[in-house]
C-alpha cells in the first residue's frame, strides 16, 4: 500500500466548489459595501439639497399695538344721516428689517400678521398699502410715535439688498380679544418659528419659500 495519499476526484470538487464559494461571498461582501456607500451618498445629497439656506433672512425689531373703540360718524357716503356704529380694532405697526441673502431679485408679494386668538383659532391679516398707512396717521395723531418709513408690501429686493421699515395692519377685534391671544410652539416642518407673544408675521416671497418671523421684544401696547 502507498503511503502517499492520493485525493479522490471527489474530494478535489469539493475543494474548487469551496474556494468558489469563498470568492463568491467577498464578492458580495464587497457589493454590499459599495450598495452601502452609494446609498449615503444619495442621502447626504438629498439632505443637503433640502436644505438650502433660505433666499431671505430679517428681523422684526418692534411691534406697537393700539386697541381702538370708536363710533362712526353718523354720516354716509352719500351725506345723509345715519345711525351710529361702534366699531373694535387693534391698529398693528411693526418695524421689520429684510435682507436678500441670495443671487436672484426677491419680489415681496404680500406680508401677513398671525394672531392665535384664545380659542386656539389662528387669525391672519395682509398688511396695508402705503397709502393706508399714511391715512392712519391721519385719522390718529396719536400714532406719532410709531410713525417711519412704510414698508411696501410688494417691495422687490435686489440680491445682497436689505431693507429696514415699518409695515402696518388693522385687526377688527376687541381689545380683550386681543388680549387673550396665545402663544405657540415652533414647527420647524412648516418653518413656523413660534411666538411667545401670541403673534408673528409672514413674508410671502414670489417663487419662494415663505419667510416667517416672531418679535424677539414684548409688544408695546398704548
Amino acid at each position: 500500500m502507498s503511503l502517499l495519499h492520493q485525493e479522490s476526484q471527489e474530494e478535489i470538487d469539493d475543494a474548487a466548489l469551496g474556494e468558489e464559494f469563498a470568492k463568491g461571498s467577498s464578492h458580495l461582501v464587497r457589493a454590499g459595501v459599495i450598495a452601502a456607500v452609494l446609498v449615503t451618498v444619495v442621502v447626504a445629497i438629498v439632505v443637503l439639497a433640502s436644505h438650502k439656506p433660505p433666499v431671505a433672512s430679517g428681523e422684526i425689531v418692534q411691534v406697537w399695538a393700539y386697541p381702538e373703540h370708536g363710533e362712526t360718524s353718523g354720516i354716509d357716503a352719500n351725506g345723509d344721516a345715519k345711525s351710529p356704529e361702534s366699531f373694535d380694532q387693534v391698529l398693528l405697526f411693526a418695524h421689520v428689517k429684510l435682507h436678500n441673502q441670495s443671487n436672484v431679485p426677491l419680489i415681496l408679494q404680500n406680508v401677513l400678521a398671525n394672531v392665535r386668538l384664545a380659542d386656539g383659532v389662528p387669525l391672519s391679516v395682509s398688511a396695508g398699502s402705503v397709502a393706508q398707512f399714511e391715512e392712519a396717521f391721519l385719522a390718529y395723531p396719536k400714532l406719532d410715535a410709531s410713525h417711519g418709513k412704510p414698508l411696501a408690501p410688494h417691495t422687490v429686493l435686489d440680491p445682497g439688498q436689505s431693507v429696514d421699515g415699518t409695515a402696518f395692519w388693522v385687526f377688527r377685534l376687541t381689545k380683550q380679544r386681543w388680549d387673550a391671544r396665545k402663544d405657540w410652539l415652533p414647527d420647524p416642518n412648516h418653518s413656523d418659528p413660534g411666538s411667545k407673544s401670541g403673534l408673528n408675521f409672514t413674508f410671502s416671497i414670489q417663487y419662494q419659500q415663505d419667510l416667517v418671523l416672531a418679535p424677539q421684544t414684548a409688544v408695546m401696547e398704548q
